[in-house]
């Protein structure tokens, strides 16, 4: 039987949550397992890293990509196998378990997903469609249908607002291009620029990408050269210029191809870590924070195949996990040094790909 929460329940679950205590503040962390179409739940103890499992939930289809809510309610999953579908799972608070609510369908087979800055809209990314797209989410917080479809060049794979969320960023990898849309945040339409907002090298094959916390800069990560790029963003024009390129590969590398995945900052924007697939290895960066730019701080060897990582709200914790390993890995990261040390390992379902973590 499915349990429908109303906003007015989760809303009166997170207050008696917060009321708790700080003793009571818990952290959750998602994992998407793809081939065994199940999510994995864990609360992480803040104090020491370790993680306790809370969850298997199974969601009847290969599940990649993950978003949360910005209010935090809702963890929206992508499926990857047909019927193509949003899934809306209601958070509870108090133990960080997941309900579904509602499924809705997605225009194609969708490998990123992410809302609006308000939780309106849900964007998607296409890598086999060579597309882009918008669902509405309607107030109690459920994707529901596509109000939108946007043919891309080849290979679609990232989509993420921009933090006025008056324009909509999305990385073609193979087009090599970086693309900006102007977001009708009322409609939940999007209008294409004639020119991308960054032309990439040929074949660097642009990936994910985020924005640094205080706004000024983007760090787009590539899937097929073994690069990063660090972009200052005019945060007025929504434009950005480039100011550097540094490699994500191990110095030791021996690979045919380099296979770039992820890429996240810690939450006070000291440090970057990029995930390199060939090499199963994490790299880590201190950033200066007036100029974006990235120093080598080293290399650690990870999960096999680590496609998806995620750092916790604190920065205290990088969680990783492989397509090719049962198990992910938890770090413990410096705060002086950006180092990682190694916490332990625990399993999870097979073909894990992303990692969503949430506080309350």
């Amino acid at each position: 039987m499915k349990i429908t929460l109303t906003r007015c329940t989760q809303l009166s679950l997170l207050l008696l949550s917060t009321c708790a205590g700080a003793a009571q503040a818990a952290t959750y962390a998602y994992v998407s397992n793809a081939d065994s179409a199940d999510i994995s739940v864990f609360r992480l103890d803040e104090a020491s890293g370790a993680l306790t499992p809370v969850q298997t939930l199974g969601v009847g289809g290969t599940v990649m990509p993950l978003a949360l809510s910005p209010d935090k309610h809702h963890l929206y999953a992508g499926l990857r196998s047909k019927p193509y579908q949003v899934l809306s799972l209601a958070i509870n608070p108090a133990d960080g378990r997941l309900t579904q609510r509602q499924a809705a369908p997605l225009a194609e087979s969708m490998a990123y997903i992410s809302t609006d800055n308000t939780g309106r809209w849900l964007f998607s990314a296409s890598y086999g469609g060579n597309q882009l797209a918008i669902n509405a989410i309607n107030p109690e917080g459920l994707a529901g249908e596509v109000r939108q479809v946007i043919k891309t060049g080849p290979m679609a794979h990232a989509i993420r607002s921009a933090p006025d969320n008056r324009y909509v960023f999305a990385s073609v990898l193979g087009a090599d291009a970086w693309l900006r849309l102007r977001l009708d945040a009322k409609t939940g339409q999007l209008a294409q620029d004639k020119a991308p907002a960054y032309a990439l090298p040929e074949k660097s094959g642009p990936r994910h990408f985020v924005f640094s916390p205080d706004k000024r800069f983007v760090y787009l990560i590539d899937e097929l050269d073994g690069k990063l790029h660090v972009l200052a963003f005019n945060q007025d024009k929504d434009t950005v210029k480039p100011v550097q390129r540094v490699s994500i590969l191990p110095a030791d590398f021996t690979g045919d191809k380099p296979w770039g995945a992820d890429v996240h900052v810690t939450p006070d924007g000291h440090f970057l870590f990029a995930s390199e697939r060939t090499s199963s290895t994490l790299a880590a960066f201190r950033v200066d924070k007036k100029s974006g730019q990235l120093t080598r701080i080293g290399t650690w060897p990870t999960e096999k195949q680590p496609r998806g990582f995620n750092i916790d709200p604190s920065g205290n914790y990088l969680l990783a996990v492989g397509q090719l390993s049962p198990q992910m890995s938890v770090y413990r990261i410096d705060k002086t040094t950006g180092s990682l040390k190694s916490l332990g390992q625990y399993p999870v379902g097979k073909g894990a790909n992303w990692i969503e973590m949430v506080k309350y």
